[in-house]
């Protein structure tokens, strides 16, 4: 983490009133409740609270100083304040400083679906040959990336940062403060089409990325894409590609899945890679990985490595052991039409199992034409190939309804309450039963996965 006089804080984020100041500032906390000793304390406004308001328990808890927002009366004239325009911009303007300062290679990664687990991957490859150091948890906006950057060491090598968006702008302002070495574009999906209304809007908005991207940085995209591979194939930077078809930079030879792991060949390795997570799209991500790590030098001993020793973030294809036995994959965290549709795949492909469930909940931010792409998931499942549908929600229900037309009414059961859903599903679930759990964030349905596991 950040470590620095507060002198040189001050400097850093354009402030010269501190000077002779060398009390040691370690870390920063936007949490006055989780402040540890020597802590930067950052407050900020908020609907219902003024983190202002806790600014003199903070430093009381251990804080060294605190940022103060010059708009917010009656600064304490007896705590180490440091007096900021903006304590938001202060705090960028610290991570970007401090980035400057360490001079890590920085890899950037954004895209619609598969952007954490494509993170978690590069990490775990590059960290083969290097100090990494990556983002935690969903810390990939514009507060969370100055804080997954203020909680580097000084050893670090390589920074992975995931970017993350709601709206056009976002990860423009997350480039430009990062700006990245290497950039990654996982895919184009259908998340935020409410907020920005067709996947060509959604494509500009991760082409964002380029915008802090260094003159003499690489690009690597899904080429597999029309949206992206006419933008970037005549593009100022290096590019290269990912995807199925041949015309890509890497693309798999053969896929194969097993119960627990999968594993793929490239054209670019004469070499096996086992992948101990489940899906073909997850083989895309890690295409993309092996290519950040071929930029960086890695190795193909090492990138086989890495990929054995992946730790992915919890809740995205998790392979978890239900109480009867039944084998769940838990992909609770989040899901497009896209995702939706390559987890369901994967259910089907997955063979020895017994019967196969499929618990489904809504799918959030699709815009005007939410009801069609539920109903389409519905409509495409195939009958033989799945056991039992359970959906959950008022919008998942269209599923239900879609499902209803080719796998027949006595497959289907659509709930509006969760623990009922749960109570049926237990008593259906056996041992060696395969259940697929995936839904919005939102929808939390993560809290089956739990249930099954009592």
């Amino acid at each position: 983490m950040i470590k620095r006089t507060l002198e040189q804080i001050a400097s850093m984020i354009g402030l010269d009133s501190m000077k002779q100041r060398t009390e040691l500032i370690s870390g920063v906390a936007i949490d006055s409740r989780k402040v540890k000793k020597g802590n930067l304390f950052v407050p900020f406004q908020g609907e219902n609270t003024d983190g202002h308001a806790y600014v003199a328990s903070a430093i009381a808890n251990g804080a060294g100083a605190a940022l103060w927002q010059k708009d917010v009366p009656n600064p304490p004239a007896d705590l180490p304040i440091l007096l900021v325009d903006d304590t938001l911009e202060a705090l960028q303007k610290l991570a970007e400083s401090y980035l400057q300062q360490v001079s890590p290679k920085v890899v950037g990664v954004t895209g619609s679906n598969g952007k954490t687990t494509t993170k978690d991957m590069i990490a775990s490859l590059l960290s083969q040959k290097y100090s990494v150091h990556k983002t935690e948890g969903n810390y990939n906006n514009h507060l969370g990336l100055p804080l997954t950057i203020l909680g580097m060491t000084e050893e670090t090598e390589v920074a992975v940062l995931e970017m993350g968006m709601s709206g056009r702008g976002e990860i423009e302002l997350l480039s430009k403060l990062a700006k990245p070495d290497i950039a990654v574009i996982t895919n184009i999906g259908e998340a935020h089409l409410l907020d920005l209304g067709s996947r060509e809007g959604i494509a500009e908005a991760k082409l964002e990325i380029t915008t802090g991207l260094k003159e003499n940085g690489v690009m690597i995209y899904h080429g597999d894409e029309p949206l992206l591979h006419s933008k970037l194939s005549q593009s100022q930077w290096k590019t290269c590609s990912f995807g199925r078809e041949q015309s890509n930079t890497i693309y798999p030879l053969t896929i194969e899945s097993g119960q627990d792991q999968t594993t793929f060949s490239t054209n670019l390795y004469n070499e096996a890679f086992v992948l101990p997570v489940l899906g073909n799209h997850n083989v895309l991500n890690a295409l993309a990985a092996i290519l950040v790590a071929r930029e960086l030098e890695v190795d193909s001993s090492a990138i086989a490595k890495g990929l054995v020793d992946l730790k992915v973030t919890n809740m995205r294809m998790e392979m978890v052991d239900g109480k009867q036995g039944e084998k769940i994959i838990n992909d609770a965290y989040n899901a497009s039409p896209t995702s939706m549709k390559a987890a369901i795949d994967l259910v089907v492909e997955l063979k020895g199992f017994g019967q196969k469930y499929l618990v489904l909940g809504d799918m959030l931010e699709l815009g005007p034409d939410e009801i069609q792409f539920h109903r389409t998931i519905g409509e495409s499942l195939k009958q033989g190939t799945i056991d039992q549908l359970f959906t959950f929600g008022t919008l998942a229900k269209y599923i239900a309804e879609g499902a209803k037309t080719v796998l027949g009414e006595d497959c289907v059961h659509a709930f509006l309450d969760k623990q009922a859903l749960i109570q049926e599903l237990k008593q259906r679930t056996q041992k060696n039963d395969l259940v697929l759990v995936k839904a919005s964030r939102g929808m939390k349905l993560e809290e089956v996965v739990q249930e099954l596991q009592k």
